[in-house]
């Protein structure tokens, strides 16, 4: 069966402190979506952005597939975590550090410095990142699977920015007032702080990039270790659910991302614990072994039927394995559980329109107008969403899906061209005739 990765064409975006791939590496990054990993993240991150007096739901978190420890902030209130921070960090209270320093370059108008910069990259044509791609439903690992961000961009460690150590001071102190705030412990920044600086002594080709871009001094350890030693959160607990949820993500990031021979040697047979047989159960499925995949997803579920990521990774299991009428119950069950996960909704559609059965049509369509209702740059769901309408017949509003996923994919002359094929096929004055309108001329503006 065949599994191909959705190329995307990238939106430009400056990334304040993103280093350039090491010499050799290869200039394409990428992105992944995981309904599981993106409810966790968010739950870490919630209460250092209440505290910071900004909207959660504003706040874009997106996660970059790379074994280095990174994260940085970018114009448009987005912030990127590297899976290397995740799955080398040792518990939650770790990343949440990470992220309240993070948020800390935000409250303190560290992304305004960029029109200089940015005159700079469009001098070398340089594209940086994409926003909310939700491209892994479309690849061959859709709970963990990469959007290649193309356009064949070198990436030059010139055209990025590094924070001065003036602005990571200052992000650290605002860091430590919102965990103050939220009343949780900055044991995890300093752990996370410490572990950086384990590494000052190796070649810069060997550091982390985080490292590189946010200037560790004696004076930030300091201050970490007196903000600690000071505060009365200092030996704060975390959420007791945190613990299991950081143990899963990492389980899953390794299931999906390592080699599966990694994977049993990381987690043993002998492992009996739930995260050890949710990453074997990945493993196995990827191998391809779904007579060991398919026990183990099943023993998850008998144990946590209300659990809708266990639903969704066995119906993924045997939808990628050519079983689509077998996955459909999995997805449905994972969309009754998770109705506000987009991303699910999108996979059962997928499944749906796989099937090819016209009765299923309308209803690939509903959970496909609900996905891009929660998340309108979801691509790869307006791509499907055009196939359900070509399938009925109603080529104005394909046309509309299809200018949608190209605005969405940063396409702006694909989505001029689409959104004025909609137009001519779309009743006048209706709401559909007038996104297309819209579509048509902010892609036209946008190229002014």
């Amino acid at each position: 069966m065949s599994k191909p990765i959705l190329s995307l064409m990238v939106s430009a975006l400056l990334a304040t402190s993103l280093a350039a791939p090491a010499e050799g590496a290869s200039s394409r990054l990428s992105l992944i979506r995981d309904a599981e990993i993106e409810n966790i993240i968010r739950a870490y991150a919630t209460p250092v952005f209440t505290a910071a007096g900004l909207d959660p739901s504003a706040i874009q978190v997106h996660l970059i597939l790379d074994p280095r420890i990174n994260a940085f902030v970018a114009v448009g209130l987005n912030m990127f975590i590297h899976t290397g921070l995740l799955m080398q960090s040792e518990h939650a209270g770790q990343v949440i550090g990470v992220i309240a320093h993070e948020t800390g370059h935000i409250v303190g108008g560290h992304l305004t410095r960029t029109a200089e910069v940015l005159r700079e990259i469009r001098k070398q044509s340089i594209i940086a990142m994409v926003i909310g791609a939700a491209a892994g439903l479309a690849t061959r690992r859709p709970d963990a699977a990469t959007a290649v961000i193309g356009g064949g961009a070198q990436l030059a460690q010139r055209s990025f920015l590094s924070y001065s150590r003036t602005q990571e001071s200052a992000a650290d102190q605002a860091a430590f007032t919102l965990l103050e705030r939220s009343g949780q412990s900055t044991r995890g920044l300093l752990e996370f702080l410490e572990m950086l600086e384990g590494q000052a002594l190796l070649a810069a080709t060997r550091q982390d990039p985080y490292l590189r871009t946010h200037p560790l001094t004696r004076e930030r350890m300091s201050a970490a270790r007196h903000q600690l030693a000071n505060s009365r959160f200092s030996d704060t607990p975390l959420p007791p659910e945190f613990a299991e949820m950081h143990s899963r993500m990492k389980a899953k990031l390794v299931g999906f991302l390592e080699p599966p021979a990694r994977v049993f040697a990381l987690y043993k047979e002998s492992d009996t614990s739930l995260e050890a047989r949710y990453a074997r159960a990945i493993a196995y499925y990827l191998k391809p072994d779904l007579a060991k995949a398919l026990p183990l997803i099943d023993g998850l579920i008998a144990e946590r039927p209300d659990d809708p990521y266990f639903h969704e990774l066995k119906g993924q299991m045997l939808r990628e394995n050519g079983k689509l009428a077998a996955a459909l119950p999995a997805y449905e069950e994972a969309v009754r559980l998770a109705p506000d996960s987009p991303l699910i909704r999108v996979a059962l559609a997928q499944a749906q329109i796989d099937l090819n059965d016209p009765a299923l049509n309308a209803a690939a369509r509903a959970h496909l107008k609900e996905a891009t209702r929660q998340d309108r740059q979801m691509a790869a769901a307006w791509r499907l969403l055009a196939i359900t309408y070509g399938r009925d017949g109603q080529m104005g509003m394909a046309a509309l899906a299809l200018a949608e996923q190209a605005w969405a994919e940063g396409r702006r002359e694909d989505a001029r061209h689409q959104a004025e094929r909609a137009e001519k096929q779309l009743v006048k004055t209706s709401p559909a005739w007038r996104r297309a309108q819209d579509i048509k001329r902010a892609a036209e503006e946008a190229d002014q």
